[in-house]
């Protein structure tokens, strides 16, 4: 018959010394795996630690991540020691702030639990550019502001669509994919108190005009703080777009349980060949990150390429 499952002994601390009694190659293991040395008990001669100690302690910690457990993966890492910054000049200690302090949590968890990895392109947005500028006077004569967002926000949708994975979250039992059927989509949203996430539902029911309008609303409640619980909760993937500031690229940390979030820098008119000579394009950066245990490269090259080519050509989305 089976036994019962094996289990580590306790971390043994020596008096006067911390370090874990372990062989040069099984510390390079340790440090490969981001493992901490000093929270793993050796199950060998005189407390030595084995390569099996250290895999049977991430099997452990993974096994606490997907029943639910709040320690991240890698947080044995130890905290940046405290520095007295008065003793090299003068200085001044401000609160950070709730919505910082909320935020940075959520943050250093989703980065802490999340193995990210941005994939980079870029989009032709010449023609969308210019169909955008016609459309002001009738958006102005309804009260809202044509962005180049709401455009992105449909094409999103399509690319959803097209690949199911984007629009997805990892189960808490760790071992299934929930696939979702709904379109909603967070937009990040710089506000004096720091950023928010509101949440654009339904986002393939509605029009152009509709989502301006939406995009607007929702931007005027984060500003002035009156943004609810609700209206940050649901969403399907995010937005982050620095197109306003500038920039060429960047790293958007995943919106966790959300697997993907797609980063905006400032559009720039390039010179770009077309077979026969240089001619003016307006190019549009994007950054997209992804949770590589539900995607991998090729798909996340596969996604950003059909962006890419949406984004030149509307069109391509009533295909």
């Amino acid at each position: 018959p089976q036994g019962p499952p094996r289990t580590l002994p306790p971390p043994v601390q020596k008096s006067g010394s911390a370090v874990p009694h372990a062989s040069p190659g099984i510390r390079r293991f340790a440090r490969e795996l981001g493992a901490d040395l000093t929270q793993i008990g050796g199950s060998g001669p005189k407390g030595r630690v084995l390569k099996e100690d250290i895999k049977l302690w991430i099997k452990q910690k993974l096994a606490g991540i997907a029943a639910g457990g709040t320690e991240a993966a890698g947080s044995g890492i130890p905290e940046i020691p405290a520095v007295d910054f008065a003793k090299f000049g003068a200085v001044e200690t401000v609160s950070l702030g709730r919505i910082k302090k909320i935020s940075g949590q959520h943050l250093r968890r989703a980065w802490l639990n999340v193995p990210h990895v941005t994939h980079q392109d870029e989009a032709d947005i010449t023609e969308l550019e210019e169909f955008r500028q016609s459309l002001k006077e009738e958006a102005a004569r309804e009260g809202i502001r044509i962005t180049l967002l709401g455009f992105v926000l449909k094409i999103l949708v399509s690319a959803l669509k097209k690949f199911p994975s984007f629009n997805a979250s990892i189960h808490p039992n760790g071992e299934n994919l929930v696939l979702k059927k709904y379109f909603h989509i967070g937009v990040a949203v710089d506000t004096p108190n720091g950023l928010m996430v509101p949440v654009i539902r339904d986002v393939d029911r509605k029009s152009i005009f509709d989502l301006a309008r939406d995009l607007g609303e929702m931007s005027e409640k984060a500003r002035n703080g009156k943004l609810s619980p609700t209206d940050m909760q649901g969403g399907c993937i995010s937005i982050s777009s620095l197109g306003g500031i500038g920039g060429t690229a960047f790293t958007p940390i995943v919106n966790a349980p959300e697997v993907a979030i797609l980063g905006l820098s400032r559009a720039r008119m390039t010179p770009v060949w077309n077979g026969k000579e240089f001619e003016p394009r307006l190019m549009l950066p994007l950054s997209l990150s992804y949770d590589h245990r539900v995607i991998d490269g090729a798909e996340a090259a596969r996604f950003c390429a059909y962006l890419a080519r949406a984004l030149a050509d509307m069109r391509r989305i009533s295909l």
